[in-house]
């Protein structure tokens, strides 16, 4: 499994900045953001001045130096803001065009999923060399005998890769007895299941935007923070701040994520405090979106097409798209729950300001489409939501825990979306409710990598009749790159609280018969 998974869950010095940005940038807007009183010279102020907060003093702690250390936080610090890069090669403001990003309706411009160069650490990318305090310099000296352009000497009784002349085939690493002969690749573009990150003239990781899905799997992988995405935490809060009634619709791997094992009464009144009008279960939607997926399945397979693969996932689906396009009709056309938990939340409240919060960062290129932006306004990790709390001194498992009803009517399977497999398990309880009779076979893939291999075996007719479950993050949502607990973790308190639901299949969510109304075809595709 990928390095991003390993990561995941574990505190360190890197992911308690990236999180002490985003609450001091919530803090700021907070405080300052509905005071009339507050002039632009103030808030230039207070965003000057962070950066000295969060590393203070005059000694490095993590770099070379406390100079380098500040610019990069002023880089993350605005991209929490939604704004651009700025780089070193010219003097600038932190809040530099931060009135265009202000109103309630300023929306980023892409990239989404950004590299700060001067942070990058010019990993080494398929490279193989020799730890020399591991090799033994063995009598056989299989590695040099193996290579094919006679790459490998032994100098000093060490074995030593003369980089010009390797060609990367890896047979010395392969028959190496002590494991010595390490193949270096770098950790985001490992991470990266598009081979969407290359170098640049120096070295330094590159994002090629044609190909990336913003899956935001490279930026939880870079050990030295050096990739960050955009976020709307900003906007969100000038939102609330203005009056706007802000409903939020929370994806269903939020369970544990702030703590505690999915007590909702808990979470509503946190969002309360945030100043948020509503909270709704954006399982309600994944119960939706596994009847919609369900008729489709049983309308099209294999009648239309010989396979089917699930919407859900943003990045899976982009990636399907993009390297398949003779197999697009193959891809569900079903909305996502996302959309179909935010028309809901329309139908009673048109004129809200509706936020996703969830583990993906994908999503926010989602909702950037211009046919789901007038549904889904913002969108927000849980990171994101808990530096929000974090910034009001909200202790989200020292809140009363009230006598409150749960969210309640999403299905345990709608619950299950968060978990890999959990989407086709739900679709086929679905058609296996109606039609009982019916076979499903299912096939899954996490990871855009193994989600590539499935498709190349689909399109070879491995998979006839089958429904694809594909998930862009290893575990699946529970993985995402917005979420802050152990992966482990968060599938068995996802698994625990779905069992908590009155209902255990799709078909008996109270608003099924909506389907069709939220259903518009200019979303398709």
């Amino acid at each position: 499994m990928a390095i991003s998974s390993s990561m995941r869950g574990v505190s360190t010095n890197l992911s308690k900045i990236r999180r002490r940005v985003f609450s001091e940038v919530a803090r700021i807007i907070y405080e300052l953001g509905a005071d009339p009183s507050v002039t632009d010279e103030d808030l230039d102020r207070a965003f000057e001045e962070l950066p000295y907060d969060i590393i203070p003093g005059d000694v490095a702690t993590y770099r070379d130096s406390v100079l380098l250390e500040r610019a990069i936080v002023a880089e993350r610090i605005r991209l929490a803001m939604g704004l651009g890069l700025q780089g070193v090669d010219r003097p600038y403001k932190i809040s530099e065009g931060i009135a265009d990003a202000a109103g309630p309706e300023a929306y980023y411009e892409p990239p989404l999923i950004n590299v700060i160069k001067f942070a990058c650490r010019s990993c080494q990318d398929n490279v193989y060399r020799v730890s020399r305090s591991v090799c033994e310099g063995c009598l056989a000296h299989p590695c040099m005998e193996v290579c094919p352009r006679k790459a490998v000497t032994f100098s000093g009784s060490r074995a030593h890769i003369e980089q010009e002349a390797c060609v990367k085939c890896g047979r010395c690493a392969q028959v190496c007895p002590y494991g010595a002969i390490h193949h270096h690749v770098r950790p985001c573009k490992q991470a990266c299941g598009m081979d969407a990150i290359n170098s640049d003239a120096n070295g330094r990781a590159e994002i090629d935007y044609e190909r990336c899905v913003s899956c935001g799997q490279c930026l939880v992988s870079c050990p030295f923070g050096a990739i960050a995405d955009k976020s709307q935490l900003a906007q969100v809060i000038w939102s609330i701040l203005v009056g706007e009634e802000v409903i939020a619709a929370v994806a269903p791997a939020f369970v544990g994520q702030f703590g505690g094992k999915g007590d909702v009464p808990r979470l509503r009144e946190a969002f309360r405090r945030l100043g948020f009008a509503g909270v709704e279960e954006v399982a309600i939607g994944a119960d939706l979106c596994a009847i919609e997926e369900a008729e489709m399945f049983l309308d099209e397979v294999p009648s239309k097409i010989p396979f089917m693969g699930t919407s859900c996932c943003p990045a899976w689906s982009a990636m399907a798209k993009m390297e398949f396009p003779e197999q697009a009709d193959c891809i569900s056309m079903a909305l996502t729950p996302m959309v179909l938990t935010a028309r809901m939340i329309r139908q009673n409240h048109p004129d809200a300001k509706i936020v996703f919060v969830g583990p993906c960062a994908a999503k926010k290129l989602e909702a950037m489409r211009s046919s789901v932006r007038s549904e889904v306004d913002f969108v927000l990790t849980f990171e994101e939501m808990a530096a929000m709390m974090e910034a009001r001194g909200i202790s989200y498992l020292n809140l009363e825990n009230d006598t409150a009803s749960d969210f309640e009517t999403a299905s345990a399977d709608g619950r299950m979306f968060a978990v890999a497999g959990g989407v086709a398990n739900a679709v086929v309880n679905v058609i296996h409710r109606e039609h009982p009779d019916v076979e499903v076979k299912v096939k899954n893939a996490e990871g855009l990598e193994e989600c590539r291999k499935m498709l190349k075996k689909a399109v070879k007719g491995d998979y006839p009749g089958y429904l694809l479950e594909g998930m862009a993050c290893p575990g699946g949502c529970i993985a995402g790159a917005g979420t802050l607990q152990p992966i482990a973790k968060s599938a068995a308190a996802v698994k625990r609280y779905a069992k908590r639901s009155p209902h255990s299949s799709a078909t008996d969510n109270e608003f099924r018969s909506l389907i069709h109304k939220l259903e518009r075809d200019e979303d398709r595709g």
